[in-house]
């Protein structure tokens, strides 16, 4: 019998082992802090890849740098599944202490009702933000008050290949500025370059609004709503044609690669020299220099030549504070997100994924100047922010139903790209905008 009790024991013990290492994750990390009697903090998150490398290392530093609080990181999918997720729940004990969400999110976590303005945090403290980023804080600031606190946050650039540059007798240290110069040097790479074409832009909504932002103007009337609330389109048929005629033309004349709206095939297709220039989030930086068998440059996102350049509006996600959470779980996160941006936290993200850095003393720190010697393309990415003109237009447009707006200008683009009629298709693009600027009022009674 006591033979037979010992055995049972040994199982137990080992059944109890099995069921913690299979759950390692959100409950094995919660149950440990609760454990050791420190404050635990949900952290729901989108970042994968190098991203989420990088935000695992930078979360387990800031747990063993202290022995009050303990951050879990979850995945939770791509940002519109973990937006879905969280409106699920919000309101509820599953919700996260802290959630990071898309820029277009802002609006929808705003109407959400179940958020706490970071603002909120800083008066209280009278903590101080005026060393952070303005061209990124901007984004997050409406009617005055900071809603979120910025996190991953990155811009379009132009990628082009030097090697074919060179081969096509082009300064490989001057990128092409406007739309006319990239159609002009797509020409003579084509020509110069056998089987490559000159020039790609993935059917993406968010380039659309870039582009529309680097002239100067408005997504959405009122001020991108952040006066009111938009009604209408903002920016002018000259403006927004310009970008579908653009498109159009290099099409026409056969320099132009379409690529739909797939991303990967249109990055494979640049690293495979299918492609020499193509528009994408500068958090791409690290990944396409490293993987490219050809030296890389980086320019500033392109403008029509009649018109001047603006700069770019802030991408990427930012942080918020769920409101419902005990006043001590707040604070807790609070703490961490002041953590996150610290100088040398900040140069390791920037450096680790290519994001940047939304303190721009971590740009000092020797991890980033060594970056920069090994790979110079990272700073062209952050001068293009800080010569960003602050205006309305380069502040980004705040709307929840900006997500579908996106999806009506990437089919826009395709017609365009498969040699429909851009009259027609920038026209049935507005009309469709519009209307889904009018039902998303209707929906909340405006």
């Amino acid at each position: 019998m006591k033979k037979l009790f010992t055995m049972l024991m040994i199982g137990f013990v080992l059944l109890l082992t099995a069921c913690n290492s299979s759950g390692k994750g959100s409950a094995e990390t919660a149950s440990s802090g609760a454990s050791q009697g420190k404050q635990v903090v949900t952290f729901w998150h989108s970042m994968s890849g190098a991203g989420q490398e990088t935000l695992k290392q930078i979360v387990e530093d800031y747990n063993h740098s202290q022995d009050k609080v303990q951050v879990n990181a979850e995945f939770q999918g791509t940002y519109d599944e973990a937006l879905t997720k969280f409106h699920s729940v919000a309101g509820t004990k599953s919700a996260p202490t802290i959630m990071q969400v898309f820029e277009i999110g802002t609006k929808s976590m705003i109407n959400s009702g179940h958020i706490v303005p970071i603002q909120t945090f800083i008066d209280a403290e009278n903590y101080d933000i005026s060393g952070l980023e303005k061209n990124i804080i901007n984004y997050y600031t409406v009617d005055d008050k900071l809603y979120s606190m910025p996190f991953n946050s990155s811009t379009p650039v132009m990628y082009y290949n030097k090697d074919a540059f060179k081969k096509a007798g082009l300064d490989p240290e001057k990128p092409p500025q406007t739309f006319e110069e990239i159609e002009k040097a797509s020409k003579a790479i084509t020509k110069s370059n056998k089987g490559m074409k000159g020039f790609a832009l993935q059917a993406y909504g968010w380039l659309v609004e870039e582009l529309i932002a680097n002239q100067g103007a408005l997504l959405m009337n009122n001020d991108n709503g952040r006066s009111d609330t938009p009604t209408k389109v903002g920016f002018s048929k000259e403006e927004g044609k310009a970008i579908f005629e653009w498109v159009k033309r290099m099409n026409d004349d056969g320099t132009f690669a379409n690529y739909g709206t797939n991303e990967d095939n249109m990055m494979a297709g640049f690293l495979a020299g299918d492609v020499s220039m193509f528009l994408q989030s500068s958090a791409n930086a690290r990944d396409v220099i490293d993987n490219a068998p050809f030296e890389v440059g980086v320019g500033f996102l392109p403008h029509p030549q009649n018109k001047e350049r603006h700069g770019v509006v802030i991408g990427g996600a930012s942080l918020w504070m769920i409101d419902g959470k005990p006043k001590a779980e707040q604070q807790a996160a609070w703490d961490f997100m002041k953590y996150l941006q610290t100088p040398e936290v900040q140069a390791k993200w920037h450096v680790g994924t290519g994001y940047f850095a939304i303190n721009p003393a971590a740009y000092d720190e020797q991890i980033v100047k060594e970056a920069y010697g090994k790979m110079p393309q990272l700073q062209v990415t952050v001068n293009q922010l800080q010569s960003t003109k602050s205006s309305y237009a380069t502040q980004g447009a705040i709307m929840d139903m900006i997500p579908e707006g996106r999806k009506i200008f990437e089919t826009a683009l395709e017609t365009v790209y498969n040699g429909g009629n851009v009259d027609k298709a920038y026209d049935e693009a507005v009309k469709q905008f519009n209307a889904a600027i009018k039902q998303a009022n209707a929906a909340r009674g405006k």
